[in-house]
């Protein structure tokens, strides 16, 4: 690349400092601590200019005796950073036509459920939960999993705010792509509607905290496709003026459209909108499964005033088709306050479905009538696993929970064969059709750490060992804190110049979370910059055979610790295991049991990939 290209090119993942001279040194410490690339490349000299030049053209120059090069651009800078004119753009319109849904008659609800389900945009989504750590940070209030069985339902994301106290986020999305093939207004607005209506779930503060992110993704270069995203932004504006809320950032990407084949592929306009907000109790979250037994009533409150539009549906698109009349926001102030078979139970509607106790079910309709809303009975839950469907009062499906939530799952199970060995994927299959709810018990009463504890000036200190790219530092710090215990931020570089002393310490943690960007066996680099480093090794030795010093490991902080040195108290947890593994801190034999010695080795998992699962565990 030239260097005005380089100069111009569109970075991300990187970020400009305005530093004073005197301060750089810090920085330099900073950098060189953290392990991050760093390079000044500018100074302002107040002259009113920009002037960009090519310093290694004028090193070799200087260096070889040559002229200097004259500097590659030289603007005034109020060219740079004044007033740009508007751009114009010229948009065409192009007529959007639907076509009314054309269902053969005959065709069985069961036939229309088992399509509907198989969409990938309706199915579970356990091929993507179950192969990320849903509760990195530590502070995951709430994740993608609900219930006893960790079904992939939650509406809301909800993450707290520090590890002490009870505020924090919420975040839901929402995005309507099929609705703007008929209609880029009510694809906005439905986004918006969406994304509240999954927010509403958490505990927040109020609909006036609400900001939100807005991606657009749109060909908009295309004939019609630049009108149809301007129609959709200004539905967006209006929409979220009338609800109070508004969006305070997000990205596009407004080339959505390829030729492959001498054909031109184009995707769908959308328009995601993913609405946060703060949580006074973050506790105060509703989750999707069904808590009731035999005592609680379905009641469906109905946003939409009773209309049952099909257009854009997911049945619609089951049939491979778009249909004509799509949902829509139709009136903002109604979501502000809070006819046929398949029309009754396909439409995508705006509304909410909750569980009310039967006790509580006057309360609930007179808290929504003194909002001006309405909520109408749809069911009523059964402890009994099986599902009875009426519509008008005519049972029209009578079929075991366990296979609905099947064919729920086909389509998740098929995509996680392609990225997983199909033993395992069988298995797992199997398993949840009899898995049952865990039986939670606790042998102890959990109490807080003693305040005379809390209090005293000396605490015992603690290392908390991190590496370049960790991630659980400050969960291990707080739960040492809660603990009793005086935990000190320690890198390895902190260790390697000599600026900390493990002499200082009565415990270290080794703590996980993506060291080297966690690419395969990360801990061997982390453990490598001890094991080569002899002064250092010496140290960790020394600490490991002092009598009253224990340590503990987890994710990649773990298996670093395994291979030499057999006693001491050291634990290991997850593949963090791997740090203290490969130090030689996790016994290699754990002892002999009916004349065959247990070993403790690290391999790969029968999956062959990462995997993050809900396991039944004694303590």
């Amino acid at each position: 690349m030239s260097v005005l290209e380089t100069w111009g090119a569109k970075y991300q993942e990187q970020d400009a400092l305005l530093v004073k001279p005197e301060s750089w040194s810090l920085l330099e410490s900073l950098r060189e601590r953290e392990r991050v690339s760093i390079a000044v490349i500018g100074t302002i000299s107040g002259s009113g200019r920009m002037v960009l030049i090519d310093s290694a053209a004028i090193e070799h120059c200087k260096s070889h005796g040559l002229p200097l090069p004259p500097p590659i651009e030289d603007l005034e800078l109020e060219k740079v950073l004044g007033d740009m004119p508007q751009k114009c753009f010229e948009f065409k319109r192009m007529p959007l036509v639907g076509e009314p849904l054309d269902i053969a008659p005959g065709t069985t609800l069961m036939e229309t459920l088992k399509r509907v389900l198989a969409l990938p945009s309706v199915c579970s989504k356990r091929f993507l939960t179950t192969k990320v750590d849903r509760c990195v940070t530590g502070l995951v209030a709430q994740q993608q999993t609900v219930g006893p069985l960790q079904l992939p339902l939650s509406d809301v994301s909800v993450i707290a705010q520090t590890y002490t106290d009870l505020t924090g986020g919420a975040c839901a999305i929402g995005e309507q792509p099929i609705k703007g093939l008929l209609n880029p207004k009510s694809m906005a607005r439905l986004a918006v509607g969406e994304a509240l209506t999954n927010l509403v779930w958490a505990k927040v503060t109020s609909l006036g905290d609400v900001k939100a992110s807005g991606n657009w993704m749109y060909a908009a270069k295309l004939d019609g496709e630049g009108a149809a995203m301007y129609d959709a932004a200004v539905a967006l504006s209006e929409s979220m003026i009338e609800l109070g809320i508004a969006i305070d950032g997000g990205k596009d990407s407004l080339s959505m459209a390829a030729h492959v084949g001498g054909e031109l592929v184009k995707a769908p306009g959308n328009l995601v909108i993913s609405a946060y907000v703060t949580c006074p109790n973050i506790t105060m979250t509703v989750t999707p499964d069904l808590k009731l037994g035999n005592d609680g009533v379905l009641m469906h409150i109905d946003l939409a005033k009773g209309k049952r539009r099909l257009g854009g549906s997911a049945l619609a698109q089951a049939f491979d088709q778009v249909g004509d009349e799509c949902p829509d926001l139709d009136d903002v102030p109604y979501l502000k306050k809070g006819n046929n078979v398949l029309q009754a139970l396909f439409a995508e509607e705006l509304g909410l479905i909750i569980e009310v106790s039967l006790q509580n079910i006057d309360i609930v309709r007179g808290k929504l009538e003194a909002a001006g809303i309405s909520g109408e009975i749809i069911g009523k839950v059964t402890a009994s696993p099986v599902i009875e469907l009426s519509v008008d009062g005519i049972l029209q499906l009578k079929e075991e929970t366990s296979y609905l939530r099947d064919l729920w799952e086909e389509t998740s199970f098929q995509l996680e064969g392609l990225q997983r060995l199909a033993s395992c994927v069988r298995l797992e299959k199997e398993g949840l059709k009899n898995r049952e709810a865990p039986s939670w018990t606790l042998s102890f009463t959990p109490s807080f750490t003693d305040e005379k504890v809390m209090a005293a000036r000396l605490k015992p200190k603690v290392a908390i060992i991190r590496e370049e790219g960790s991630n659980g530092d400050r969960e291990m710090s707080a739960a040492f804190y809660a603990a009793g215990f005086e935990p000190w931020d320690v890198t390895t570089s902190d260790l390697l110049i000599g600026q900390v002393s493990l002499h200082e310490f009565r415990g270290i943690a080794f703590v996980g979370g993506f060291s080297y960007a966690d690419v395969l066996d990360a801990a061997k680099g982390w453990s490598a910059s001890i094991r080569f480093h002899q002064p250092l090794l010496y140290q960790f030795q020394e600490f490991y055979d002092w009598p009253d010093t224990f340590s503990l490991g987890v994710c990649n902080g773990c298996q670093l610790k395994f291979y030499d040195w057999p006693d001491t108290f050291s634990l290991g947890v997850c593949n963090g295991c791997q740090l203290m593994a490969l130090l030689g801190w996790v016994p290699f034999s754990l002892g002999v049991c009916n004349g065959c010695q247990l070993m403790a080795l690290l391999g790969w998992g029968t999956d062959l990939r990462h995997g993050i699962e809900a396991e039944n565990i004694g303590v």
